[in-house]
């Protein structure tokens, strides 16, 4: 899965769900994105997302 495919998913869950979703482009380091979901936040690196990865990031937002 890529990031943009990640990030397309999170925001038709947080449009689902009714929670405030935001990309932050400017605050990650190199080429990673810092996502917010709700009260949570994480980063998200760039290039293709291991399903480990996929499965963390989704852990650290509260989805699973």
């Amino acid at each position: 899965m890529t990031r943009e495919a990640l990030i397309r998913e999170l925001r038709a869950l947080a449009r689902q769900r009714r929670l405030a979703f935001e990309v932050y482009t400017n605050r990650g380091k190199g080429s990673h994105y810092r996502v917010r979901l709700g009260d949570r936040m994480t980063t998200i690196q760039s290039g293709e997302l291991t399903t480990l990865m996929v499965r963390t990031i989704r852990k650290q937002l509260g989805i699973d």
